[in-house]
Formats: structure tokens, sequence, C-alpha cells
């Protein structure tokens, strides 16, 4: 028998060692079965096999280094088991190696140099591995490679630079790993490259530029820190479908060359330091339906041209710098879904030819500089699903969007807006009323409303003349109050008049008086029996006000300083319109002479250092609630320091900080507290910022905080929330829970030696235990010594999303 094949035929079991028997064997198809078990070292007996395919089986253990032994073998695929340990060096010592597809098993080790000797190899994949170390510097060299993936690794050092000199290569993955350095310029040259996939590494350098007859169809460089221009070049890739280069470090203006990717149909600059005006040139990329330029400078008007992108499904602008008006003639992209051009300076009127796009779905026009009514047509959109119009000038009533029956999320505030709210629109009001702040003359029309804390009810005026009298009246009174405001103030600056804050404090947009006597009342005056929690920032109580109305109270001191009461209320004020799921609400403060107090909701489970360390049985905690924990967490940072002008910096991420509500929602506490503290503290040590533990090296030498300091705070909570063990625990060699962690790891990659028991308990699957590993992983990323080495949060809530998305169906769009 030369040649056996069973493919896709339900067998189960083990396979058999006696097939090591068939010496003439030289084809072996056992593939797409449920056969377990160790491959038997035997099979490397079968001297003329050329062909050994095992893949998507269930199979287990180590590859048999007996497997070797076959010399004339030409492919070998081993993909979807369940393999652990190094490949042995034997099997890249076999001469006719055309073919090694061993990705998505649980392999480790490095790759020997003996692999870049395979004169014939030319597909290797090995994505989805825990393969370590250096890419050998010599691939390529010596072979033709065609294929190579080695996606979603945690290989280190550079891109082989001669990878592509058969100028043979199609296709290669290299993204989700620790790669740095820049990538070879000969890339740009290579001929036959089809498809570059470098995202999420840590290159750096200029994008390489492109030969004339570049056949590149996909591009993807996003989160690596790539600087330079865009090159001009680009316009010899007459070929590309998707170029995805965001998130990196690219500067300088867009070149007019774009318009000459005639395929093009994504193309996702955002998130760089790009500027300079669009080219017109990009309207002549017909083929595009994604334009994602947000999160830059570019400047200029919104060319009109864009207008002839009849294909586009997603349009991007956001967060630039784009001065003029909305063009008119946006409704002939009536295939629009997604309209992003929020936070430019956009001026004029909201131009009505945008309710004729009944297609939308997602609009953004807020931070900008727009006014005069929503046009009527907006009722058109009845798919509109998404509507932001904060932070401009609007004015008028918000009637016209009553019939927007699909809204899940509404932000009107921040304009000029009269007339009652829509009774529909109250859901919105109950659960997020920031969104509707910032329009003095919004009420509430519903008699039989719950009363909003931000919007008044109407007013019983009923005739549109008598309200125009009473228009008439305010103005005419407000115009001699102003007048008389005015005299005051020159009259008191004359005497040089002062105010003497009394402990009443100021009462502009504090909570009410009977609201702060509730509080004082349900803790005794803040009697230290209702106090649940004490840091360095002040002590927090609880508070019962009913049992529907439970509070936590931060009692916070400062020194009395002339002006601080009306600083820190700004802040506080500031802090109290942050909105987001992961962080704790502000509900109200009060500020006192020499303290403030600041009202929260209270959170039910208590902090996660409770739930880790403190609780009693301990509760458990099953791996997806942990991964939840942690997303929730990273998004709550990254909304904090990517999302809020100017940036909040934490200072003292903790697992006391972060609390957690009825469903394990993680809320990050005390955001922007620090900043207060370090102002108006009375302590003369304000700043030392951070607890001890979770403070990043460089504090050591500076007390400012960055970005990168939260981000290390933030992995070594992600430490805790694996290992279960606190920060200061003691440790082996009186080391820390960081250095701990990353030598074991470092060592031999087996989680089990640090994770906490009752979660390796709990792990039957393999692909639940690779998902920790991987946040094992990037936790140790964030505790990087060099601030410079830790990824950004934006960075770290992708690359959780994506550990879970490659668990499934993502693997296979690598794949294919």
């Amino acid at each position: 028998m030369t040649r056996f094949a069973a493919v896709n035929n339900s067998l189960s079991g083990q396979i058999p060692p006696s097939l090591g028997k068939l010496t003439e064997l030289s084809i072996l198809y056992l593939s797409m079965n449920s056969l377990s078990g160790p491959i038997p070292a035997e099979i490397g007996n079968c001297r003329s096999m050329t062909q050994l395919e095992l893949y998507e089986n269930q199979l287990e253990g180590p590859i048999p280094k007996e497997l070797g032994k076959l010399r004339n073998l030409e492919r070998l695929k081993l993909l979807k088991n369940f393999l652990t340990g190094e490949v042995p060096v034997e099997i890249w010592r076999i001469p006719t190696l055309e073919t090694v597809l061993i990705d998505g098993n649980n392999l480790s080790g490095e790759l020997p140099s003996e692999m870049t000797e395979l004169r014939n190899l030319k597909n290797i994949s090995l994505f989805d591995n825990r393969f370590t170390g250096i890419i050998p510097q010599g691939l390529g060299i010596n072979s033709s490679l065609v294929l190579i993936d080695f996606t979603n690794n945690s290989f280190v050092g550079g891109i082989p630079p001669n990878i592509c000199f058969g100028n043979q290569l199609i296709i290669l993955d290299m993204g989700f790993n620790l790669l740095n350095g820049s990538i070879p310029p000969n890339l740009g040259n290579c001929s036959s490259l089809e498809r570059v996939i470098l995202q999420n590494n840590r290159l750096t350098g200029s994008i390489p530029e492109f030969a004339a007859d570049s056949n590149i169809q996909f591009m993807d460089l996003s989160y690596n820190t790539l600087s330079g221009e865009v090159p001009s070049s680009l316009g010899n890739c007459v070929n590309v479908s998707m170029i995805n280069w965001s998130n990196n470090r690219l500067s300088g203006e867009v070149p007019w060359q774009i318009g000459d990717l005639v395929n093009l149909q994504v193309l996702n600059l955002s998130h760089n330091n790009l500027y300079g005006p669009l080219p017109l040139e990009i309207s002549k990329c017909a083929q595009l339906y994604v334009l994602d330029l947000g999160f830059n400078s570019f400047n200029g008007s919104i060319p009109v041209s864009l207008t002839n992108l009849t294909l586009l499904s997603h349009l991007l602008l956001q967060e630039n710098r784009f001065t003029g008006g909305i063009p008119d003639s946006l409704l002939q992209i009536d295939r629009l879904i997604e309209l992003q051009l929020g936070g430019n300076n956009l001026g004029g009127s909201i131009p009505s030819t945008l309710g004729a796009i009944v297609n939308l779905e997602i609009l953004n026009l807020s931070g900008n500089e727009l006014i005069g009514q929503i046009p009527p047509q907006f009722s058109n959109m009845l798919k509109l699903r998404n509507l932001d119009l904060s932070l401009n000038n609007l004015t008028g009533t918000v009637a016209s969007l009553a019939d927007l029956n699909s809204l899940l999320a509404l932000n009107i505030s921040y304009n000029h807006f009269t007339g009652p709210v829509p009774e529909k629109f109250l859901k919105f009001l109950n659960s997020s009323p920031s969104s509707f702040v910032g329009n003095p003359g919004l009420c509430i029309s519903c008699s039989s409303c719950i009363a909003s804390s931000v919007l008044e009810r109407c007013s019983s005026s009923s005739s549109t003349k008598g309200s125009d009298k009473i228009k008439i009246v305010l103005i005419v009174v407000g115009s001699v109050l102003f007048c008389a405001l005015v005299l005051l103030m020159l009259s008191c600056s004359a005497r040089k008049c002062k105010r003497t804050k009394t402990d009443e404090g100021p009462s502009l947009h504090e909570g009410s008086s009977f609201l702060f006597n509730k509080v004082m009342e349900a803790t005794e005056n803040l009697n230290d029996k209702y106090a649940v929690g004490r840091g360095a920032h002040g002590t927090v109580y609880k508070a019962s006000l009913s049992p529907a109305k439970v509070y936590a109270i931060k009692k916070l001191d400062f020194a009395s300083q002339k002006g601080a009461n009306l600083s820190m209320e700004r802040e506080i004020r500031t802090l109290g319109r942050i909105r987001h799921r992961n962080l704790v609400k502000l509900t109200n403060f009060w500020l006192r002479s020499d303290y403030g107090l600041i009202l929260y909701e209270y959170m039910e489970n208590g902090s996660l250092h409770d739930v880790l360390h403190e609780i009693e049985p301990t509760p458990v905690l099953e791996w997806k609630v942990r991964y939840k924990i942690a997303l929730g967490i990273a998004q709550g940072l990254a909304y904090l320091h990517d999302d809020c002008r100017p940036a909040i910096i934490h200072c003292d991420i903790k697992p006391r900080n972060i609390l957690l509500d009825n469903d394990m929602e993680p809320h990050i506490s005390d955001f922007g507290i620090a900043k207060l503290i370090d102002q108006f503290s009375a302590s003369q040590c304000s700043a030392i910022m951070g607890t001890i533990g979770y403070m990043s090296p460089e504090t050591a030498f500076t007390p400012r905080r960055s970005k990168e300091s939260d981000v290390y705070s933030y992995g070594v909570v992600l430490l805790e929330l694996i290992t279960r063990k606190m920060a200061l625990d003691p440790f082996p060699e009186n080391t820390d829970i960081v250095n701990w962690v990353s030598s074991a790891v470092n060592n031999d990659y087996e989680i089990e030696a640090v994770c906490d028991p009752n979660l390796m308990s709990e792990l039957m699957s393999s692909v639940e235990m690779e998902e920790v590993r991987k946040v094992l992983l990037l936790a140790i990323r964030c505790t990087a010594k060099e601030a410079g080495e830790r990824p950004s949060m934006r960075n770290v809530v992708k690359e959780l999303i994506d550990i879970k998305s490659n668990s499934g169906d993502l693997q296979k769009q690598w794949k294919s």
C-alpha cells in the first residue's frame, strides 16, 4: 500500500502505531476526523512518505522527533489539533519539505536557524500558537517562499530582511506579535506580494516605497508606531482593495496619487497625525465603501467631490479641523450607513438634504459650530439608531426627531434647544440625563412623568402669542437685570468688596440642601460606622436614603485657599459631565470651607479587591467574568485617555478603585480625583500620587504621571485578576507580582504555575486556556519597565476584543 486516505469520515480513537509497518506508504490522509491521543512515533518508519496530513482532529501531546526520519516528506499538515511542546529540530532538517502547516495548536519554543536551509520551503503557517524568540533572519535567502503566516504568536525582533528574496512571496501575515524594528525596504519592491498583515506589533520607521509593478491587494499595518509620510508611490498599488494604516504616527499630507487606487474599497488612516486638505483625487476611488480619516488634523473644507463615491457606506471624518459647511450634496451618497463629522469646526446650518439619506443608522455632528434648527426632513431617517448633535449652537425644538422610532442613543446636550422633549425620548432622559444638559429652554411636558434632575417641567402657557409676549418681557427684564449687575460689580470693585464664604458654600450646580441633609441624616453626620472604605483621597461612606436609593459618598479633605471652592467646583462639574458605562457616575457634590463631599452610585458587589481577596467564603469568579472585568476596566481607561479632552490620567488604578455592579460590570472610581487633591490637598505630599505596588518604575524619578503609568497600573490589576494574589503579597526571592509572573512565564510558558488554581480547575477547553495565556501576556506587556514599550489603552481594548474573537471565526478569516 502506498496511499491511505480517510478524510472526514468521523473516525475516532487513536492512530494505530502499526501504521509504521507500512514502509512503502507515501501518502497518509487522516484529516477532519475525531482522532485523539498522540501522533505515533512509529510513523517515522514510513521512509517513503511524502505527504502527511492529520489536520482538524483532536491529537495531543508533542510532535514526535521520529518524524524527522521521513527524509522524503514534502507536505506536513498538522493544523487545528491540540499539539503541545516544541517542534523537533529534526523536522526542520528534512531537506524536501515544501509545506509546513501546524497552526492552531499550542506549540511553543523558538524557530531554529536550520529552517533557513530548506531550499524547497514554500508555505509555512504557524499562526495561533505560542512561538517565541526571534524569527531567523536568514529566512527567505535559500528558498522561494510563497506563504508565511506567523500571526498571533509572541515573536520578537525584526522581520527577516530578505523574506521576499525569491520574489515569489504572495502572503505575509505576521500580525499580533511583538515584532519591532522597521519594515524591510525591499518588501515594497516584492512584485509578487498580494497580502501583507503586520498589524498589532511594535514596528517603527517609515512605510517602504512601492515598486511600479506592485501587485499588493490587502495591507494592514495598523496599531504600530510607524512614522513618516504616506509615500506617493502608494499610487503604484493599483490592485489594492484594502488599506488599514490606522493607529500609527504617520504625518504630512495624503498624496494626490491616492486617486490612482481605482480598486480601493476600504481606506483607514485614522488615529495618525496627518494634516492638510483632503486631495480632490480621492473622489476617483469609485469603489470605496469605507473611508475612515478620523482623529487626524485634516483641514479645509470637506470636498464636494466626495459625493462621487456613491458606494460609500461609512464616511468617518470626525476629530479633524475641517471648516466650512456640511456639503448639501451628501444626499447623493444614498448608501451611507454611518456619517461621522463630529469634533471639527464646521459651521452653518444642517443641510435639509441629509434627511434624504434614508439608510443612515449613525450620524455624529457633535462638537462643531452648527447653527439653526434641526431640519424637519430628519424625520425621514427611519433607520437612524445613533444621533449625536451635542456641543453646537443649534436652536428650535426637537420635535422633528419624534418619529425616529429606531433611535437607541441620542445626545443633544449643550445647544440652545427649547420646548418639550418628546415623550418617547424620556427613556433617554432617564438612562442618560447628561445627553440633554446645557439646553435651558428644554422641558418635560408629560404630567405623569418622573421629574428629571436636568430638565424642568414645561410651563402651562399655551398661546404662541402669549409666549412671544413673555419672551419680550423676559428680554426687557433680563436687560435691566444685566445693567444692574454691571453697576453692582463696578460698585463692589470700587469699594474693593470681598464676599466672605460661609459654611453654606456656593449653591450653583451643587446638590440641594435637602439632599445634603438626607445624606447627613442617613450617615449620622458621617459617622465612622457607615465608612466602607478609606484611601489616600479620603473616606467613603454608605448612605441609604431608601431601599431604592443607596449612594456612596466620598469626603475629600483640602486646605482652605482663596478661590479654591470655585476652582474645585469647575473641576467637579467637568468630571460630572463624563459618562461611560465603565466609569462610576458622579451624582452630586457639596463643597465646604475645608472639605468636599461627592455623591456616587453605590455598587452592591463592592470593589474588585473585596471580591478577589476579602469576601469569605471566596466567591467563584469564572473566566468569562474575569475577562468581562478586564475588558470593562480597559474600556473605561481608554475613554479617559483618548476620548476626554483634555485627557484624564487616573494616577491610582488598583482593585480598590474598581467597583462592581450587580452584573459584575466594572466601574472605575476616583478618576480625576488625583488632580483635585494635588491642587487643593491640605497635605504637603500631594505630589506623590498612586499606591505602592501599582506605581510604574518611572514614578521613582518624577512625580509626573502619564497615560503609560496608568497602563502599568492596569497591568498589575490584570495580574491580580488572573493570579488572585495581591500586588504586595510575599513572592519568592523578595520580588513583586510583576517580576514573579514574568519570570515564571518567560521560563516555560506554563501559566498553571501562576494562575489562580480555582481558575485552572474551571478551564476545560484549550480555547479558554489560550485566552487566559494571551491576557496574561498582555498584562506582562502592560507592565514593561520602559514606558514606551507599553501598549496604549486603546490598543489594549483592541487586543482583548481580538483575543475573544480569535477563538472563533476570526481565525478562519486569517486562514483564508
